[in-house]
């Protein structure tokens, strides 16, 4: 960790040695990037902790028959998608009317169309998915902490999260919200270390230039895509904007450039691409005549323009989705309150099945979405420390990672109080990698002094005892996964061991 300075001490420091480049060392230490990016032990390990992941997430994919939870909707609309183009109602042999946006569905609808409409082709989507999101956790996280163990811990820790892993092995659409919320901070990290890059190069060359921030735009079509998911995704919209100005607020000012009216521009222009990215997934309903509420106005005789009365229609449609979504109060058997979320106070089952007698007892079948409890219940000690972090030693890494939580977190317990909304735990699912690095990053103030480490120096006592403690944790994490392992993919176990796993009881029954 850099230690705090001020404008003043960069100002003073300027009249101290610098380098032969004539950049004040203060300087080139704030606007310093991860210098080892392509460090090849790092991309060992990420391989390594991606292949375990895969592993879990791909095993017997399909050996579960039938339809899981919300699976009789999401794999049924995908296969309508891929014949009428819309959802459809056979039933009625009419457009099917849904209130979620149609990307989720368009990406399991993929997955049907290599594997064909079943298990597989419903689950391999997801499957996909969830992989990649460990291996952008470990970039992610490799970049933060700059760290290749503390890199592997993240990834492995996600690979070892049965909430993570139920999502992954089941067709809902949350998985998908998750990759590209995830996805979308990736790039803006990257963003920010090509844009300190940049400055620093500037200022050893004594020019100014101007170049087109790439990651900044992937940034927004990614964003586009998970509100193509589901419109949750917004809540992270202004969280994430915020952070990128502060971002390069900070790091012009390191510099003594102006640039804030261009950084607005290319903000704009990002957001820009989001809305357009997120108009391009209905593509299926604006392109077709079939599409509920396609023809809304024509039919309750309004007037119709070309494109400008379709996006009216998809308004309208919009509308009457979020109507239901505010009105959807009925109660259900594992719904639970934000507030519950972090605890495990009501996890969702999946599914229950007594398949009859084994042996001398009777077995049973379940998939129960619930966190790896020693993960978990590690979360909240972890976003207290990165409080303090934050606030005690400035640290920027603690806020940025703090922000995305509360941006997939706190939005529900509003929800909760308006209109007591009718809601689940894998509503949290976003929120659950930034949660990881949470943990994470207290496993590496633990590893290190408050002061950091310079590159290449010596270990210290410190960091070798850090450095078991961390190793201790993510072994005591996987046991408590492998505990639970039978419960996240419907192994066939005896009741006896079914219920020693329900640490609350009736709560997650």
């Amino acid at each position: 960790m850099i230690p705090a300075v001020t404008t003043a001490t960069i100002d003073a420091d300027i009249t101290e040695a610098t380098r032969p480049s004539g950049v004040p060392d203060i300087v080139r230490r704030r606007l310093a990037t991860l210098p080892n990016w392509r460090d090849p032990y790092s991309w060992l390990v990420t391989l390594v902790v991606v292949v375990i992941g895969a592993i879990l997430r791909f095993e017997r994919l399909g050996e579960r028959k039938g339809y899981i939870f919300d699976e009789v909707y999401y794999p049924t609309d995908a296969w309508d998608m891929l014949t009428h183009g819309v959802e459809w109602d056979p039933e009625h042999n009419a457009p099917g009317y849904v209130v979620h946006p149609p990307l989720g569905k368009w990406l399991i609808a993929l997955g049907e169309l290599v594997f064909g409409n079943d298990e597989v082709g419903w689950r391999v989507s997801s499957a996909v998915a969830g992989t990649l999101m460990i291996l952008i956790l470990v970039r992610v996280a490799y970049r933060l902490f700059h760290s290749v163990v503390l890199a592997g811990a993240a990834g492995l820790l996600l690979a070892l999260d049965g909430f993570q892993l139920v999502l992954s092995r089941t067709s809902l659409l949350d998985i998908f919200l998750g990759l590209f919320v995830l996805a979308g901070f990736a790039a803006l990290l990257l963003d920010r270390d090509h844009y300190r890059r940049r400055l620093l190069r500037d200022l050893e060359d004594g020019v100014t230039t101007r170049i087109v921030p790439w990651w900044l735009l992937v940034a927004g079509v990614l964003f586009g895509m998970a509100c193509g998911v589901k419109w949750s995704a917004l809540f992270f919209l202004p969280v994430f904007a915020a952070l990128t100005l502060v971002w390069r607020w900070r790091a012009r000012r390191t510099a003594d450039r102006t640039g804030l009216l261009a950084d607005l521009g290319w903000g704009v222009l990002s957001v820009v691409l989001t809305v357009v990215t997120y108009l391009s997934t209905w593509a299926g309903w604006l392109l077709t005549d079939d599409g509920f509420y396609r023809h809304y106005r024509r039919d309750n005789g309004l007037s119709e323009p070309f494109v400008i009365g379709a996006l009216r229609n998809l308004w309208h449609y919009h509308h009457e989705a979020y109507t239901f979504h505010a009105g959807l109060t009925k109660p259900h058997t594992y719904q639970s309150w934000p507030w519950q979320w972090l605890l495990l106070g009501r996890p969702v089952l999946f599914e229950y099945k007594n398949v009859g007698a084994c042996g001398d007892t009777t077995c049973v079948r379940t998939i129960l979405l619930l966190g790896t409890p020693l993960l978990w219940w590690s979360f909240l000690p972890a976003l207290a420390a990165l409080i303090w972090f934050g606030l005690a030693r400035r640290d920027w890494r603690a806020w940025a990672i703090l922000a995305p939580v509360a941006a997939g977190y706190l939005p529900w317990f509003y929800y909760a109080a308006k209109d007591d909304r009718t809601m689940f735990s894998f509503y949290l699912l976003p929120a659950v990698p930034f949660l990881i690095l949470a943990v994470v990053h207290v496993l590496g103030a633990i590893m290190t002094p408050p002061t950091g480490l310079e590159i290449g120096a010596a270990r210290t006592d410190r960091q070798i005892v850090g450095t078991v403690a961390v190793g201790a944790y993510v072994l005591l994490v996987a046991v408590c996964f492998a505990y639970f392992h039978p419960i996240f993919v419907n192994q066939v176990i005896e009741y006896d061991d079914w219920t020693s796993r329900m640490w609350l009881g009736n709560r997650w029954i």
